[in-house]
C-alpha cells in the first residue's frame, strides 16, 4: 500500500527541505499544576516564576521550543505533580 493511500489528498508526504521551517518561537507560557509547591520544588523551575495558591500553583516563564516544553512536562510528571492547564500566553 502507497503513502498515497494511507493519506487523504491534502496531506502532504514530503517533508520540508528547509530545517528551519518546524522551529516555533520563542513564547511565554502559564502552566497550572494541583496544590501549593514548596519553594524546593519551586526551584526546580528555576526560569519560571510562581504563583502558589491555596489549591494550585502557577508557573509562568519563557519557552524557547517544542523541545523544551515537553521536556517540562516530563519534568512535572517525575515530580508526580498533577497538570491542570498549559496555556500559551501570546
Amino acid at each position: 500500500m502507497g503513502l498515497s493511500a494511507a493519506h487523504p489528498s491534502w496531506v502532504t508526504t514530503r517533508h520540508p527541505h528547509n530545517s528551519d521551517s518546524g522551529r516555533v518561537a520563542p513564547s511565554d507560557y502559564e502552566i497550572r499544576v494541583t496544590g501549593r509547591l514548596t519553594d524546593t520544588v519551586t526551584g526546580v523551575f528555576e526560569d519560571f516564576t510562581a504563583s502558589v495558591k491555596p489549591a494550585e500553583t502557577t508557573l509562568r516563564g519563557e519557552i524557547r521550543d517544542q523541545a523544551e516544553l515537553h521536556g517540562l512536562l516530563e519534568q512535572i510528571q517525575s515530580l508526580g505533580l498533577e497538570l491542570i492547564e498549559v496555556k500559551r500566553l501570546g
